[in-house]
């Protein structure tokens, strides 16, 4: 059992995207020095980097919206308590929490009761900001630091009396080291329906639909497809046919979505983390999204934003064309693509905004500037 004063680091991240800047940052403690014993909740890549005591959990834990967990509420509550018995054992110097906001900030506030020498970092800011502020001094009580994504949630936090960092943004690590020179092929269309089955069961077949009507009014288009896993590729190519598409006409390519967005003229995204990546290569794209609809009523009453992707948020206005619910459909999405594929000049534009926008994510090295501050925690 490892005792309060080790160099034990808890780590909680649900999603693909966490996984990513969970293994990184991993990465990066382990540079900043030896000894570091990491454990807890990840994917593939931190179980993968802890040779198995993170445990890869993401493909069952990340669920999108209100209704779908409480559909699954018996599992999750299972998970949380093996996760509390289990730091409450381990007695971690640090509990590292990435994103994942409703299972982590319930967690911090727990741990935060039953082990107070342990100190709470939140590595990606949970956007309480737009859906509900009341929690931020909460958060203030439990946490010791708040590592920021965007500048302007800083303040936020810090009037609040949490200390907060805004260090940059992870993805501009990663996505500098798949940068590539290369030039968008011409009449290239990338459809990007997103990580999760469930997500991509709502949006692919619309895509499909689009790329049906689009070849109609164009006729040479071509089409790739971008799966975030063999999992995801399996259930988009039993879309792909059941559809009266030609076989082949949609290639699934899986783990490249990064060099897609770079080589493709332009695309269909789903809303999400793809969204930044997709405007930091320049890429034009429209956004769609669609829940259950008791999740999208519900989430109407808490947030109130005038926008769903993140940088049309950090833009201060719209951007990427948002396409939600009902208007996420084949005629208007298939409508967006035939005229941004006939006007170059709109996509250039659109491209150099969508980059000017994506520069405010900040400067490479995050991972490593974020690990510093949390190396900091142990010698305080």
């Amino acid at each position: 059992m490892a005792t309060a004063m080790s160099r034990t680091v808890y780590v909680v991240a649900g999603e693909v995207s966490g996984d990513t800047h969970g293994s990184e940052l991993m990465e990066a403690l382990r540079k900043e020095g030896d000894g570091f014993d990491f454990r807890g909740l990840g994917g593939p890549e931190m179980s993968r980097l802890s040779e198995g005591s993170v445990r890869d959990w993401v493909e069952d834990a990340a669920v999108v919206g209100v209704w779908e967990v409480l559909r699954r509420y018996g599992w999750f509550k299972e998970r949380f308590e093996e996760t509390l018995a289990e730091i409450l054992e381990s007695r971690p110097e640090v509990l590292l929490l990435i994103d994942y906001p409703g299972f982590n900030l319930r967690l911090a506030r727990q741990v935060h009761e039953k082990l107070p020498e342990t100190r709470i970092v939140h590595y990606v800011a949970p956007q309480v900001w737009a859906w509900n502020q009341k929690r931020i001094p909460q958060i203030a009580e439990t946490h010791d630091l708040m590592i920021c994504l965007f500048p302007f949630e800083v303040p936020i936090f810090e009037e609040a009396g949490l200390r907060s960092r805004c260090l940059g943004h992870p993805l501009v690590d990663e996505l500098e080291e798949k940068r590539i020179e290369v030039k968008r092929e011409e009449n290239l269309v990338g459809l990007f329906p997103g990580s999760r089955t469930k997500e991509v069961s709502r949006l692919f077949p619309m895509m499909l639909e689009s790329v049906a009507r689009l070849l109609e009014e164009r006729p040479g288009t071509r089409f790739v497809a971008a799966a975030a896993s063999q999992k995801v590729a399996r259930v988009m190519d039993e879309f792909l046919t059941a559809s009266d598409l030609p076989t082949g006409l949609v290639e699934v390519q899986t783990g490249k979505s990064q060099h897609l967005m770079q080589t493709v003229t332009c695309g269909v995204v789903a809303s999400g983390t793809a969204t930044l990546e997709a405007a930091y290569y320049g890429m034009p794209y429209c956004l769609v999204y669609r829940v259950a609809w008791p999740t999208f009523l519900m989430a109407k009453q808490l947030v109130k934003l005038e926008f769903i992707g993140l940088i049309n948020i950090l833009a201060g206005r719209e951007l990427a064309r948002e396409f939600i619910q009902n208007e996420a459909n084949a005629y208007e999405v298939a409508l967006w693509l035939g005229r941004t594929l006939a006007n170059d000049d709109e996509r250039a534009k659109l491209s150099g905004k969508l980059l000017k926008a994506a520069s405010r994510l900040g400067e490479p090295g995050v991972h490593k500037r974020a690990a510093h501050e949390i190396a900091l925690l142990f010698s305080e």
